[in-house]
């Protein structure tokens, strides 16, 4: 039986840390610096500009997912989804059959008209839906029939037949992974035999759809939050699954938050303390791995304290160059994380970067877009 105690624990976690009411904290122009944060090498990276977009909600925006430096969808409280075609110059919602009543945390697009948009929530809050026609109408693919579970992350590969995986917080003593190899069509909750065992009450934090991902058609990954910042691996595509310990800050609700996996080895991971949203100042927060996460390097942290959520590379602009967000604010690196340039104070979740652009959501219908 799973441990009914540590449940209450888990999901309000989520409730704390992903109120839609959760303002920005400031916005701010382009490489402005907060009074008192630490200055960055003048060196350290290509300039940025920063764009403030307009959404046209003002709703919690929880994750994005830029298909193109022109296509790029976002989603996330109140039922909102949002597309843009022109790089964000314009932002259109894309009503779905829920209405407001959902919290979309995640959603993943290949092209301007095929997205799969996912809602977390316990038992059957938790959904997935496809559209193959821009948001103009959309198919529920999956709607979780049980009350204890809570899904957090989905990612899928690409090619033919697209295989996808979806997670959600340990139910009945079972890691819970979902799997498609038919774009979604249907959703297979893997075996036990399948997966790693949890650790008590082990969950993922659903705070910027980045704790699954994808390296490569083949490498699947899944960050765990509390209570042991576990890296679930899995080498066909999310049929079968391992595990790696990480040295990561770990906790009641402290652990792995989000990540970006170049192929199927290389990745940045962040972690946190999520009883410190906007305070949380640990250390072992950022890491590299080389080796789809069987050794780690844990680099330098953000200069402003709060809870890393979310962590994109930037292709286009360097082999070392990535943004990471957090509950204190969103900051670029252009070496690995041994050093950071503060980008702007406010209240950041998902991000994702395509070539030579990178765009940042957040509360109150935030969104920024990152050009060098």
């Amino acid at each position: 039986m799973e441990n009914m105690a540590s449940r209450p624990r888990r999901l309000s976690r989520r409730r704390v840390i992903l109120m839609g009411s959760l303002p920005w904290l400031v916005a701010v122009s382009a490489l402005a610096r907060p009074a008192g944060a630490q200055a960055s090498p003048p060196s350290l990276a290509p300039a940025v500009r920063i764009t403030e977009q307009t959404s046209g909600t003002p709703k919690l925006l929880q994750a994005v997912h830029a298909v193109s430096e022109r296509v790029v969808w976002a989603s996330g409280h109140g039922g909102v989804v949002l597309r843009s075609v022109d790089g964000g110059d314009r932002w259109e919602a894309r009503p779905t059959a829920s209405g407001d009543s959902l919290e979309f945390r995640d959603v993943h697009a290949i092209d301007a008209d095929t997205a799969w948009i996912m809602s977390s929530g316990s038992g059957a809050k938790s959904r997935i839906y496809r559209t193959t026609n821009g948001g103009a109408s959309w198919t529920m693919q999956f709607m979780n029939p049980d009350t204890a579970a809570f899904y957090d992350c989905l990612s899928f590969g690409r090619g033919r037949g697209r295989t996808g995986v979806a997670f959600s917080d340990a139910s009945g003593g079972r890691t819970n992974i979902l799997h498609t190899d038919n774009d979604g069509a249907s959703w297979k909750l893997l075996a036990q035999t399948a997966v790693p065992a949890p650790l008590p009450g082990e969950g993922a934090f659903a705070a910027s759809g980045l704790c699954v991902v994808h390296g490569d058609a083949r490498a699947v990954f899944i960050a765990t939050g509390s209570p042991g910042a576990r890296l679930l691996r899995s080498r066909d595509g999310g049929r079968t699954w391992d595990v790696e310990n990480t040295p990561f800050t770990r906790g009641t609700v402290a652990g792995l938050t989000g990540m970006a996996f170049k192929d199927s080895q290389m990745g940045m991971l962040v972690a946190a303390d999520i009883n410190r949203l906007r305070t949380d100042s640990s250390t072992a927060v950022v890491g590299i791995t080389t080796d789809a996460g069987r050794t780690w390097e844990l680099r330098t942290r953000p200069p402003l304290p709060g809870a890393l959520v979310g962590v994109a590379w930037v292709p286009g602009v360097g082999s070392e160059t990535a943004v990471v967000t957090s509950y204190g604010g969103a900051f670029v690196t252009s070496d690995g994380a041994r050093s950071w340039r503060t980008l702007t104070n406010a209240l950041t979740t998902g991000v994702s970067a395509v070539g030579t652009r990178a765009w940042i959501v957040g509360g109150s219908g935030k969104i920024m877009r990152l050009d060098w």
